[in-house]
Protein backbone atom coordinates (compact mmCIF):
# COMPACT_ATOMS: atom_id res chain seq x y z
CA UNK A 1 0.00 0.00 0.00
CA UNK A 2 2.64 2.10 0.73
CA UNK A 3 4.51 1.43 -2.03
CA UNK A 4 2.02 1.80 -4.46
CA UNK A 5 1.31 5.52 -3.26
CA UNK A 6 4.64 6.73 -3.36
CA UNK A 7 4.75 7.74 -7.42
CA UNK A 8 1.46 9.79 -6.89
CA UNK A 9 2.85 11.39 -3.71
CA UNK A 10 6.20 12.29 -5.67
CA UNK A 11 4.15 13.68 -8.47
CA UNK A 12 2.29 15.79 -6.35
CA UNK A 13 5.84 17.24 -4.71
CA UNK A 14 6.71 17.83 -7.87
CA UNK A 15 3.69 19.47 -9.72
CA UNK A 16 3.60 21.59 -6.25
CA UNK A 17 7.39 22.76 -7.14
CA UNK A 18 6.95 23.27 -10.68
CA UNK A 19 3.63 26.32 -9.65
CA UNK A 20 6.24 27.64 -7.01
CA UNK A 21 9.04 28.16 -10.04
CA UNK A 22 6.38 29.22 -12.42
CA UNK A 23 4.78 31.96 -9.94
CA UNK A 24 8.78 33.19 -8.74
CA UNK A 25 9.12 33.72 -12.26
CA UNK A 26 6.02 35.86 -12.82
CA UNK A 27 7.19 37.81 -9.82
CA UNK A 28 10.76 38.36 -11.14
CA UNK A 29 8.98 38.98 -14.54
CA UNK A 30 7.03 42.34 -12.72
CA UNK A 31 10.11 43.74 -11.36
CA UNK A 32 11.82 44.02 -14.28
CA UNK A 33 8.71 45.10 -16.03
CA UNK A 34 8.46 48.08 -13.14
CA UNK A 35 11.99 49.13 -14.02
CA UNK A 36 11.33 49.59 -17.64
CA UNK A 37 8.66 52.17 -17.11
CA UNK A 38 10.72 53.49 -14.61
CA UNK A 39 13.72 54.30 -17.07
CA UNK A 40 11.00 55.05 -19.60
CA UNK A 41 10.21 58.32 -17.59
CA UNK A 42 11.60 61.22 -19.44
CA UNK A 43 14.61 63.09 -17.39
CA UNK A 44 13.37 66.18 -16.39
CA UNK A 45 15.84 69.47 -15.73
CA UNK A 46 15.04 72.60 -14.03
CA UNK A 47 14.95 75.43 -16.06
CA UNK A 48 15.31 78.92 -15.10
CA UNK A 49 11.94 80.74 -16.89
CA UNK A 50 11.46 84.89 -15.88
CA UNK A 51 8.70 83.52 -13.87
CA UNK A 52 11.02 81.53 -12.15
CA UNK A 53 12.14 77.44 -11.99
CA UNK A 54 10.15 75.06 -14.17
CA UNK A 55 10.48 71.40 -14.48
CA UNK A 56 11.02 70.20 -17.91
CA UNK A 57 11.87 67.18 -19.82
CA UNK A 58 15.28 67.53 -20.61
CA UNK A 59 14.75 66.19 -24.31
CA UNK A 60 11.42 67.37 -25.03
CA UNK A 61 9.93 65.42 -27.86
CA UNK A 62 6.43 66.88 -28.01
CA UNK A 63 6.35 70.49 -28.26
CA UNK A 64 3.05 73.02 -28.66
CA UNK A 65 4.00 76.16 -29.35
CA UNK A 66 1.89 79.54 -29.09
CA UNK A 67 3.89 82.06 -29.78
CA UNK A 68 6.18 83.05 -32.46
CA UNK A 69 9.06 80.60 -31.12
CA UNK A 70 7.79 77.77 -33.95
CA UNK A 71 10.51 79.03 -36.16
CA UNK A 72 12.74 78.83 -33.25
CA UNK A 73 12.31 75.52 -32.41
CA UNK A 74 11.78 73.94 -35.68
CA UNK A 75 15.57 75.51 -36.73
CA UNK A 76 16.52 73.32 -33.37
CA UNK A 77 15.24 69.85 -34.69
CA UNK A 78 12.73 69.83 -31.93
CA UNK A 79 9.28 67.85 -33.25
CA UNK A 80 6.59 69.96 -32.74
CA UNK A 81 2.64 68.34 -32.23
CA UNK A 82 0.86 71.78 -32.43
CA UNK A 83 1.58 75.44 -33.48
CA UNK A 84 -0.78 78.47 -33.52
CA UNK A 85 -2.22 80.00 -36.64
CA UNK A 86 0.51 82.10 -37.54
CA UNK A 87 3.26 79.65 -37.40
CA UNK A 88 0.30 77.56 -40.23
CA UNK A 89 0.22 80.02 -42.49
CA UNK A 90 3.95 81.15 -42.58
CA UNK A 91 5.26 79.24 -45.91
CA UNK A 92 8.64 79.10 -44.72
CA UNK A 93 7.75 76.76 -42.19
CA UNK A 94 5.36 74.46 -44.70
CA UNK A 95 8.03 71.16 -45.68
CA UNK A 96 8.63 71.46 -41.13
CA UNK A 97 5.06 71.29 -40.87
CA UNK A 98 3.52 68.20 -41.95
CA UNK A 99 1.15 66.35 -39.54
CA UNK A 100 1.53 69.18 -37.26
CA UNK A 101 -1.87 70.11 -35.64
CA UNK A 102 -2.98 73.72 -35.46
CA UNK A 103 -4.08 74.99 -32.31
CA UNK A 104 -5.08 78.09 -30.24
CA UNK A 105 -4.79 78.63 -26.46
CA UNK A 106 -8.58 77.87 -26.46
CA UNK A 107 -7.86 74.04 -27.99
CA UNK A 108 -7.30 72.88 -24.32
CA UNK A 109 -9.03 69.35 -25.18
CA UNK A 110 -7.21 69.44 -28.53
CA UNK A 111 -3.83 70.20 -26.78
CA UNK A 112 -3.91 67.67 -24.41
CA UNK A 113 -5.29 64.95 -27.13
CA UNK A 114 -1.60 65.72 -28.40
CA UNK A 115 -0.30 64.60 -25.55
CA UNK A 116 2.41 66.97 -25.24
CA UNK A 117 5.62 66.81 -23.25
CA UNK A 118 5.95 71.03 -23.28
CA UNK A 119 3.92 73.75 -23.98
CA UNK A 120 5.75 77.29 -24.83
CA UNK A 121 3.67 80.36 -25.13
CA UNK A 122 3.53 84.18 -24.33
CA UNK A 123 3.20 85.58 -20.42
CA UNK A 124 -0.52 86.91 -22.24
CA UNK A 125 -1.23 83.40 -23.69
CA UNK A 126 -4.75 82.31 -22.38
CA UNK A 127 -5.35 79.84 -19.88
CA UNK A 128 -1.91 79.07 -18.60
CA UNK A 129 -2.67 77.59 -15.47
CA UNK A 130 -4.85 75.15 -17.39
CA UNK A 131 -1.84 74.31 -19.61
CA UNK A 132 0.90 74.01 -16.68
CA UNK A 133 -1.87 70.98 -15.43
CA UNK A 134 -1.26 69.05 -19.49
CA UNK A 135 2.44 69.62 -19.71
CA UNK A 136 5.11 71.63 -18.31
CA UNK A 137 4.71 75.00 -19.82
CA UNK A 138 7.18 78.14 -20.32
CA UNK A 139 5.97 81.55 -21.40
CA UNK A 140 8.04 84.63 -22.30
CA UNK A 141 7.02 88.29 -22.04
CA UNK A 142 7.01 89.58 -25.63
CA UNK A 143 9.82 91.69 -26.65
CA UNK A 144 11.62 91.43 -23.40
CA UNK A 145 14.51 89.84 -25.01
CA UNK A 146 15.52 90.75 -28.71
CA UNK A 147 15.17 88.19 -31.14
CA UNK A 148 18.64 86.32 -31.28
CA UNK A 149 18.16 86.35 -27.17
CA UNK A 150 15.01 84.79 -27.61
CA UNK A 151 16.18 82.29 -29.56
CA UNK A 152 19.03 81.47 -27.24
CA UNK A 153 16.73 81.19 -24.60
CA UNK A 154 14.72 78.53 -26.53
CA UNK A 155 17.83 76.73 -27.37
CA UNK A 156 18.93 76.75 -23.33
CA UNK A 157 14.74 75.37 -22.85
CA UNK A 158 14.91 72.36 -25.25
CA UNK A 159 18.87 71.51 -24.54
CA UNK A 160 20.24 72.97 -27.49
CA UNK A 161 22.10 75.64 -26.47
CA UNK A 162 25.50 74.89 -28.64
CA UNK A 163 23.25 74.74 -31.82
CA UNK A 164 21.91 77.70 -31.05
CA UNK A 165 24.65 79.71 -30.45
CA UNK A 166 26.16 78.19 -33.15
CA UNK A 167 23.65 79.41 -35.66
CA UNK A 168 23.56 82.96 -33.97
CA UNK A 169 27.62 82.96 -34.60
CA UNK A 170 27.07 81.76 -38.49
CA UNK A 171 24.27 84.34 -38.82
CA UNK A 172 26.71 86.98 -37.82
CA UNK A 173 29.43 86.09 -39.96
CA UNK A 174 26.59 86.23 -43.29
CA UNK A 175 25.33 89.01 -42.55
CA UNK A 176 28.19 91.30 -42.09
CA UNK A 177 29.75 89.32 -45.22
CA UNK A 178 27.05 90.71 -46.91
CA UNK A 179 26.90 94.23 -46.01
CA UNK A 180 29.91 94.73 -47.25
CA UNK A 181 28.93 93.28 -50.67
CA UNK A 182 25.82 95.65 -50.75
CA UNK A 183 27.81 98.34 -49.52
CA UNK A 184 29.95 98.18 -52.18
CA UNK A 185 27.54 97.90 -54.58
CA UNK A 186 24.91 100.36 -53.76
CA UNK A 187 26.81 102.68 -51.54
CA UNK A 188 27.28 103.26 -47.66
CA UNK A 189 24.89 106.36 -47.76
CA UNK A 190 21.94 104.92 -49.98
CA UNK A 191 18.52 104.76 -47.84
CA UNK A 192 16.25 101.59 -47.51
CA UNK A 193 12.65 101.81 -45.99
CA UNK A 194 10.70 98.58 -45.34
CA UNK A 195 6.99 99.38 -45.77
CA UNK A 196 3.69 97.17 -44.80
CA UNK A 197 0.61 97.56 -46.19
CA UNK A 198 -2.86 95.84 -45.72
CA UNK A 199 -6.22 96.88 -46.65
CA UNK A 200 -5.38 100.14 -47.53
CA UNK A 201 -3.45 101.24 -44.37
CA UNK A 202 -0.02 101.62 -44.82
CA UNK A 203 3.33 101.52 -41.81
CA UNK A 204 6.36 102.09 -41.90
CA UNK A 205 8.84 99.66 -39.62
CA UNK A 206 12.12 100.62 -37.83
CA UNK A 207 14.81 98.38 -36.60
CA UNK A 208 13.20 95.66 -34.54
CA UNK A 209 9.58 94.87 -36.60
CA UNK A 210 10.38 91.83 -38.62
CA UNK A 211 10.44 92.10 -42.04
CA UNK A 212 13.45 92.48 -42.88
CA UNK A 213 14.23 95.29 -40.14
CA UNK A 214 16.91 93.44 -37.51
CA UNK A 215 19.05 92.10 -41.06
CA UNK A 216 18.84 95.49 -42.79
CA UNK A 217 19.58 97.95 -39.89
CA UNK A 218 20.64 95.76 -37.37
CA UNK A 219 23.10 93.61 -38.52
CA UNK A 220 24.14 95.33 -41.96
CA UNK A 221 23.67 98.95 -41.06
CA UNK A 222 21.88 100.23 -44.11
CA UNK A 223 20.42 103.95 -43.77
CA UNK A 224 16.81 104.28 -43.16
CA UNK A 225 15.72 107.63 -44.34
CA UNK A 226 15.52 110.61 -41.77
CA UNK A 227 11.70 110.68 -41.54
CA UNK A 228 11.90 107.01 -41.08
CA UNK A 229 14.08 107.09 -38.29
CA UNK A 230 12.42 109.62 -36.67
CA UNK A 231 8.94 108.57 -36.75
CA UNK A 232 9.20 104.62 -36.58
CA UNK A 233 12.46 104.02 -35.09
CA UNK A 234 11.61 104.44 -31.00
CA UNK A 235 7.71 102.66 -31.24
CA UNK A 236 9.24 100.55 -33.81
CA UNK A 237 6.18 101.31 -36.72
CA UNK A 238 4.58 103.93 -37.39
CA UNK A 239 1.19 104.02 -39.66
CA UNK A 240 0.83 106.68 -42.41
CA UNK A 241 -1.39 107.41 -45.26
CA UNK A 242 -1.01 107.07 -49.12
CA UNK A 243 -0.62 110.96 -49.91
CA UNK A 244 2.80 110.71 -47.63
CA UNK A 245 4.00 107.86 -49.05
CA UNK A 246 6.92 109.51 -51.05
CA UNK A 247 8.56 111.54 -47.95
CA UNK A 248 8.83 107.97 -46.27
CA UNK A 249 10.15 105.72 -49.39
CA UNK A 250 14.32 105.46 -49.30
CA UNK A 251 16.18 104.83 -52.36
CA UNK A 252 15.38 100.86 -52.14
CA UNK A 253 11.98 99.76 -50.82
CA UNK A 254 10.71 96.27 -49.39
CA UNK A 255 6.98 96.68 -49.47
CA UNK A 256 5.80 94.05 -47.54
CA UNK A 257 2.01 93.17 -48.39
CA UNK A 258 -0.96 90.29 -47.23
CA UNK A 259 -1.91 88.46 -50.17
CA UNK A 260 -4.90 89.74 -51.61
CA UNK A 261 -4.13 93.55 -50.51
CA UNK A 262 -5.58 96.54 -52.12
CA UNK A 263 -2.93 97.25 -54.70
CA UNK A 264 -4.80 100.15 -56.25
CA UNK A 265 -2.29 102.77 -54.69
CA UNK A 266 0.48 101.63 -57.10
CA UNK A 267 -1.65 102.89 -60.26
CA UNK A 268 -1.35 106.79 -58.79
CA UNK A 269 0.48 109.53 -60.02
CA UNK A 270 1.91 110.04 -56.91
CA UNK A 271 3.16 106.78 -56.67
CA UNK A 272 4.48 105.69 -60.06
CA UNK A 273 6.36 109.47 -60.11
CA UNK A 274 8.97 108.06 -56.44
CA UNK A 275 11.99 107.87 -57.29
CA UNK A 276 12.15 103.89 -55.91
CA UNK A 277 9.57 103.29 -58.07
CA UNK A 278 10.47 104.71 -61.50
CA UNK A 279 14.10 103.25 -60.14
CA UNK A 280 12.49 99.52 -60.05
CA UNK A 281 13.66 99.26 -56.65
CA UNK A 282 10.31 98.59 -54.82
CA UNK A 283 10.71 95.16 -54.12
CA UNK A 284 7.56 93.20 -53.02
CA UNK A 285 7.22 90.45 -50.06
CA UNK A 286 4.64 88.17 -48.75
CA UNK A 287 3.77 89.42 -45.78
CA UNK A 288 3.13 85.76 -43.94
CA UNK A 289 6.83 84.56 -44.78
CA UNK A 290 8.61 87.82 -44.36
CA UNK A 291 6.86 89.44 -40.89
CA UNK A 292 8.85 86.71 -38.85
CA UNK A 293 12.72 87.32 -37.47
CA UNK A 294 13.49 83.72 -36.46
CA UNK A 295 16.24 81.68 -37.80
CA UNK A 296 14.16 79.87 -40.40
CA UNK A 297 12.30 83.49 -41.35
CA UNK A 298 16.11 85.04 -41.20
CA UNK A 299 17.73 82.76 -43.37
CA UNK A 300 15.16 83.11 -45.51
CA UNK A 301 15.43 87.12 -45.46
CA UNK A 302 19.55 87.00 -45.73
CA UNK A 303 18.64 84.84 -49.42
CA UNK A 304 15.91 87.30 -50.64
CA UNK A 305 18.52 90.24 -49.65
CA UNK A 306 21.56 88.82 -51.44
CA UNK A 307 18.88 88.05 -54.77
CA UNK A 308 17.76 91.47 -54.61
CA UNK A 309 20.30 93.54 -53.83
CA UNK A 310 23.58 91.56 -55.99
CA UNK A 311 21.05 89.56 -58.45
CA UNK A 312 22.53 86.20 -56.70
CA UNK A 313 20.73 83.13 -55.75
Amino acid sequence: MLKKGLPILLLLVLFLNACGNSQSNTSGGSKKGSGSAESARPKMVTYQSENGPVKVPAHPKRVVVLDLSAGDVIKLGIHLVGVDTYAENNPNYKPYLKGVEEVSADDLEKIASLKPDLIIGYSTTKNIDRLKKIAPTVTYTYGKLDYLKQFEAIGKLVNKEKEADAWVASYHQRAQALEKKIKAKIGANTTVSVIGTSAKQFYVFGDNWGRGTEILYQEMHLKMPELVKEKALKPGYYQISQEVLPEYFGDYVILSMQPGSDTSFEKTKIYKEIPAVTNHHVFKVNDASFSFNDPISLDYQLNYFQKIFLGKQ
